[in-house]
């Protein structure tokens, strides 16, 4: 495989430079009976987040002095161009493989002797998809997360945040040669390599999940496109510190 080298010129199928994001929009608090929520638009993609509150842990946490985060992520049936058959009893690979993505990264964020022997359930609906649905969900959650914690310092019921980090996600591949960020269907459909890159402020690693999808590909290649996610995800972070900033109810950023 043959890298080609940066082009300012070069303009995507959708009018992008090759390290640029997709549009990114986030509605607050769509859902009134939650702890916090958030409708998250990353071009085409748009993803649902909410965070609620269970007073208690796992049973095999239960007298630890920790809390708990769990994550649920689906597809919602008319979110692709062909519907969605409802997971009821057997949950696929894929949709399993991407809740622990999102679970095991804002667990990763968070104190969980600070929560206590409390659980925050995350929930990931996707409401349209068009590529990079996990990395829009583990960012729209984090900012979900954000939200919950500091409510649960306005109400007493905790008495210092539990967060300690700020996460974001965001896909990179190689797509005829060249190195893109923030792949859209289009171009994730054909890539000939393909991440998922989760990180923290600090821009240290939580996550890499990434694939060949023809030829092998080579260390300076994935060099490059772990250099790429990297610029990505801290304009995504940069973005939800301001979207933080702004933070009320019905807020539009």
């Amino acid at each position: 495989m043959t890298l080609l080298p940066p082009d300012p010129g070069h303009r995507r199928a959708d009018g992008r430079h090759c390290a640029e994001l997709r549009p990114l929009r986030c509605d607050w608090d769509p859902m009134g009976f939650a702890l916090s929520s958030v409708s998250i638009e990353a071009g085409q993609t748009r993803v649902l987040c909410s965070v609620c509150l269970q007073e208690e842990v796992p049973r095999w946490r239960r007298g630890s002095g920790l809390g708990w985060l769990s994550a649920e992520y689906r597809l919602l049936p008319a979110s692709t161009p062909s519907r969605q058959a409802r997971e009821l009893l057997k949950l696929s690979g894929r949709t399993q493989e991407i809740q622990r993505l999102i679970g095991r990264s804002l667990r990763a964020a968070l104190d969980l002797e600070a929560l206590g022997e409390r659980t925050l359930l995350v929930d990931c609906d996707v409401l349209q998809a068009d590529a990079g649905t996990r990395t829009a969900a583990v960012t729209g959650a984090w900012l979900a997360l954000a939200a919950a914690s500091q409510r649960l310092l306005e109400q007493g019921l905790l008495g210092t945040s539990p967060l300690r980090h700020q996460v974001a996600a965001v896909s990179v591949g190689l797509v005829e040669g060249r190195a893109l960020l923030d792949l859209n269907y289009g171009e994730d459909s054909c890539a000939a390599v393909d991440l998922n890159v989760v990180s923290d402020q600090q821009g240290r690693l939580l996550e890499i999940q990434g694939t060949a999808e023809a030829a092998p590909f080579s260390r300076a290649e994935l060099t490059t496109l772990l250099d790429l996610a990297a610029t990505g995800i801290e304009q995504l972070q940069q973005w939800q510190r301001q979207t933080l900033a702004a933070l009320a109810p019905g807020q539009t950023v």
